[in-house]
């Protein structure tokens, strides 16, 4: 095919293809153990698929509702009152999603507009500042730092402005791990009561949290869940990120403007899906069993990493653990990756990526949702080095 020969504006100039999709084409070409790109390599539950393939036979296969069924926003709303206390009406406040990428891109669609100012703590997962550019508005970046990448809220305080529409949250935090604490939550209360500013809560790693924390979730504080709108995964829940399915709860005011960008992105999403979800929710210890099942995947590869060159960064949360490497090298981070890569058959991604500015740390991330025969082989590989 004959390439467009004419003038073209490119709305997203400084825009890459992902450094997952880079990095997982990399791992697949030189048959390397993928814990770059963040997807387990275990099945889903059994009977979560059983009942998924029942619906499927009931002949749950047309349009759901736009909002999504209301079986299943019932039973998130009765999933949220047990975790965080939280009454939340599952007709105007909850919203299904095709994933929580989409939910986050709706949201700042719906609630951004030329000129306004979002405040996102980099490293950050990479589809903000896009989605806040598209929309005409600026994003405010805020570094968190190694080794402990907590939020400097006086950094935060000297930002916010008459512009600041959105400050953007993500706990448990992808890449780091880091989990912000009931502290964290009561500043951010404090910066935002009384302004018109909207808080954008990413919680799709809520229950993969570690050594006993606790999720600080913004529907557990009624002066930020009035102002929120948060973001969950079933994907990262359930062992299912290819179903690209999430969920959104907002107050009603807010939730109105959602749905009117949601409706022209998608309309509606997978149907039966949505049932088989609404049925396997019902019994609480599906996800409340989380954090055990990850933290033991969490030390068993730390165990198996001891004897490395590599220096862990604690993970309190997600699925990901971050090494920082100076004792193997000085190469830049992503050219790092790609040496582990070709050389050593094992894939991570570089830190520096979820930096505007490529802020050089050292640091890279593996994701440990991975089979312990996957992890041994890994470990095994890296401590090579």
């Amino acid at each position: 095919m004959e390439d467009f020969q004419g003038n073209l504006h490119s709305k997203l100039p400084r825009a890459n293809t992902t450094i997952f999709t880079v990095m997982s084409a990399l791992s697949a070409e030189n048959q390397a153990i993928n814990l770059s790109q963040g997807f387990p390599d275990f099945g889903i539950d059994p009977e979560l698929g059983e009942i998924l393939r029942r619906k499927v036979a009931e002949g749950r296969n047309q349009y759901a509702p736009m909002q999504g069924l209301l079986e299943l926003r019932e039973a998130l709303s009765r999933k949220i009152m047990i975790t965080s206390g939280m009454e939340v009406d599952p007709v105007d406040e909850i919203n299904i999603t095709a994933g929580a990428t989409q939910g986050i891109y709706a949201a700042i669609t719906a609630l951004i507009s030329e000129g306004d100012e979002v405040v996102v703590f980099a490293p950050a997962y990479d589809c903000y500042t896009p989605a806040i550019e598209l929309n005409g508005g600026k994003a405010i970046q805020i570094e968190l730092r190694y080794p402990d990448y907590q939020i400097p809220w006086t950094e935060v305080k000297k930002v916010v402005n008459h512009h600041t529409r959105m400050i953007i949250i993500n706990s448990p935090h992808n890449p780091t791990g880091m989990v912000m604490s009931a502290d964290d939550l009561k500043q951010l209360e404090n910066i935002t009561k009384g302004s018109d500013i909207i808080v954008l809560s990413d919680e799709v790693y809520e229950h993969i949290i570690f050594d006993g924390q606790e999720h600080q979730s913004v529907l557990k504080y009624p002066e930020l869940a009035s102002r929120s709108v948060a973001v969950f995964s079933f994907g990262k829940t359930f062992h299912c990120t290819g179903w690209k399915m999430g969920y959104v709860v907002a107050p009603k005011r807010l939730m109105k403007e959602f749905r009117k960008v949601h409706q022209y992105e998608v309309f509606a999403c997978n149907h039966p899906m949505q049932a088989a979800l609404a049925e396997y929710l019902a019994y609480e210890q599906r996800y409340l069993a989380l954090p055990h099942f990850y933290q033991q995947k969490r030390d068993f590869f730390q165990a198996r990493m001891e004897e490395s060159r590599f220096e862990a960064v604690p993970s309190h949360g997600t699925y990901f653990q971050l090494y920082r490497y100076t004792k193997i090298s000085r190469k830049h981070d992503l050219e790092f990756a790609k040496w582990l890569t070709t050389e050593h058959g094992v894939s991570a991604i570089p830190i520096s990526v979820f930096y505007n500015n490529n802020v050089q740390e050292y640091v890279v991330r593996f994701c440990f949702a991975k089979q312990e025969a996957t992890l041994e082989l890994a470990a095994q590989a890296l401590c090579r080095i």
